[in-house]
Parts: C-alpha cells; sequence; structure tokens
C-alpha cells in the first residue's frame, strides 16, 4: 500500500471516527426521542465504518496509529469548532502542537 494511500485511509478513518462521536453528542442533547434514536443509530453505523476503515488494511497498525492520532486531534478540533462553536484554548492548541509534532517524528522515521 503506498503511503499516499494510507494516509488518505487513515484521515477517512479519523472523519468517521470524530463525526460518529459527534453525532452520538447530537443525540444525547437532542430534544425529541425519535431524533435521539435517529442519531444514536446513525452515529453507531458511523463508528462502526470507522472501525471497518481503520481495521481492514494490512498494516503496521502500531507505527500508523500514531499518525492516525494527529488527523483525528485535528480532525476533531475541526469539528468541535465548526459543529459545537467550541474555541480551542491556548493549552489545547500547546498540546496539539505536540501531538502533530509526535505524529511527524512518528511519520517521517525510516524505520
Amino acid at each position: 500500500m503506498s503511503r499516499g494511500l494510507a494516509l488518505l485511509i487513515l484521515f477517512a478513518a479519523a472523519v468517521l471516527e470524530a463525526g460518529g462521536d459527534a453525532i452520538v453528542r447530537s443525540g444525547i442533547h437532542a430534544g425529541q426521542l425519535a431524533q435521539r434514536v435517529l442519531l444514536f443509530v446513525l452515529g453507531g453505523c458511523v463508528l462502526f465504518a470507522y472501525g471497518w476503515v481503520v481495521n481492514a488494511p494490512p498494516w503496521d497498525f502500531g507505527k500508523l496509529l500514531g499518525i492516525y492520532v494527529v488527523f483525528f486531534f485535528v480532525v476533531a478540533q475541526l469539528i468541535s469548532f465548526f459543529a459545537f462553536g467550541q474555541k480551542p484554548s491556548l493549552t489545547l492548541l500547546l498540546g496539539g502542537s505536540l501531538i502533530v509534532a509526535g505524529g511527524l517524528v512518528i511519520g517521517l522515521a525510516k524505520s
């Protein structure tokens, strides 16, 4: 599998996981029972898709998980900002920069 395809799959998995979490969160705060149930079912389906996407490819999961965490963090922050209107704090941005730096170390390693 090419590096580009692996990164694309990891990015898609991060979107599915963070998106599924956001859908479940919306379901928890939904007012009507039918809306809650619909969001829980949809969120469950999206999270199942995440599990399949991230585990189906035959890759070194331990190494790629470090890179995945970077994608998940960035996507989660974007969803938090755009879907829930939550601005990241300075400490969150500082910690996030450490996550991204760690992902770069893992991703650029020759081993």
